[in-house]
């Protein structure tokens, strides 16, 4: 599978961590920047790319990473057939409810093809489970799902 990543100054360190981790695990990864770090830069100058990207590439997806993942993930969600999705971290309820895996569910159910990283929330370890994790999980293909998502596309035409 092909992997488009992309990240602003906040996300630039990690994005340089995930990298090497991405291709052990065997995948083909192409950066869309930053190249460097910059402070102060802009994050749809490297969400764009990576969006436009996995739009024209159904089989690929994306990640894209910054300081809280959420401005990353409504700019990649403007382009048709992108679901990105934020993960800054699995909600624990402290009342003793059991939810499902966020990521997990993403996948299944919503068929996310960019997760959106917020590198201010994970670290290294908990970013590298996460997104293995959502790069294993498949879409369920369930009828429901599929008539959710085509909902979804037709409102960007």
């Amino acid at each position: 599978m092909k992997l488009f990543i992309g990240a602003d100054h906040a996300g630039f360190e990690l994005k340089q961590k995930l990298i090497p981790f991405l291709r052990e695990l065997g995948y083909e990864v192409e950066d869309k920047g930053a190249f460097s770090y910059v402070e102060g830069d802009d994050y749809p100058d490297y969400i764009i790319p990576v969006a436009k990207a996995v739009a024209a590439n159904p089989s690929a997806r994306g990640i894209i990473i910054g300081g809280s993942g959420q401005g990353e993930a409504i700019c990649a969600n403007r382009f048709k057939g992108v679901r990105a999705v934020v993960f800054n971290g699995q909600y624990q309820p402290k009342d003793g409810r059991k939810v499902p895996h966020e990521i997990e569910v993403s996948r299944e159910h919503n068929d996310s093809n960019i997760l959106s990283l917020g590198a201010r929330f994970l670290n290294e370890e908990e970013t590298k489970a996460a997104v293995r994790l959502w790069l294993e999980t498949a879409f369920s293909g369930d009828p429901r799902h599929l008539r959710r998502i085509k909902k979804i596309d037709e409102i960007i035409s």
